[in-house]
């Protein structure tokens, strides 16, 4: 157990570590959350937003530029850790098949990689949030936060299986851009008259912009069944990603062999 706990401690460690030495992404955090949140504040019309709360059941009138903060919050965390799990995956794929290749157990390998994922998505969740209730302040701001780390954690599962499939940095970046702001923008009835249609249950951000609207502007409603949807998004992809990463990696190490079985002498029985 100790030496179990000792390689997975090891390999949260680096991970951690290799986000960090993420400077682009350290300044995603530090400058583009408040800068795309502020303009949004500025410059998004204050004008009433009806939004469809599946959770309740209901239509609720909200404040459409606060609206459009909290898909602001949403777009740009998710941009940021689907950039870095991305990012991570697909410089460090080599390194760990070389690591499991020399014996690192993978489960191990893999885990760690999805406790430092959650660690950087609850930071980036909190600052975000954080960085909404300067502008105003939500009914729930634990809650909102809740739901936008729930998007993280959904868009860091599907930047590790982009990691694991694509051959190209350029190619992961405008992917996961551009879903991330597809689902963003269907998702809020400010860009898209239609947000209250069947089938957008299907995307990644339904869950999660459930959760953080029933947050930031109601007092009752909470949509426990919509907080495992970017948990959920997360699993599938993850499982994804761990499958491809088993099938092209094993253990090169030799095999414990069993002792030999000890021969009766010659001319005598049991």
């Amino acid at each position: 157990m100790s030496r179990a706990w000792a390689v997975f401690r090891t390999g949260a460690g680096f991970a951690l570590l290799e986000h960090a030495r993420n400077r682009l992404a350290l300044v995603l955090v530090v400058g583009y959350i408040p800068l795309w949140l502020t303009l949004e504040h500025w410059f998004v019309t204050p004008v009433p937003a009806r939004f469809l709360l599946r959770a309740s059941g209901r239509i609720v009138t909200v404040d459409g530029s606060h609206l459009t903060m909290v898909s602001g919050a949403i777009n740009t965390v998710t941009l940021i850790v689907g950039f870095m799990m991305f990012m991570t995956t697909f410089k460090a794929l080599a390194f760990d098949r070389r690591l499991a290749l020399a014996g690192y157990p993978r489960p191990c390998l893999l885990l760690s990689k999805v406790i430092a994922m959650t660690v950087v998505s609850a930071l980036i969740a909190a600052y975000a949030t954080a960085v909404v209730c300067w502008y105003w302040d939500p009914v729930r701001p634990l809650l909102l936060a809740l739901g936008v780390f729930t998007a993280a954690v959904g868009y860091g599962g599907i930047g590790i299986l982009l990691g694991a499939f694509l051959r190209s940095d350029l190619a992961g970046l405008f992917v996961i851009i551009m879903a991330s702001l597809l689902d963003t923008m269907l998702q809020n009835p400010m860009s898209n008259t239609g947000a209250d249609k069947e089938g957008l249950q299907l995307l990644p951000l339904y869950g999660p912009t459930q959760v953080a609207v029933a947050a930031g502007f109601t007092h009752s409603v909470t949509p426990y069944g919509h907080l495992l949807l970017g948990p959920a998004w997360f699993l599938a992809m993850w499982l994804l990603g761990a499958a491809a990463f088993f099938a092209r990696t094993r253990n090169h190490l030799p095999a414990p062999s069993a002792p030999p079985t000890p021969s009766l002498p010659t001319g005598r029985t049991a």
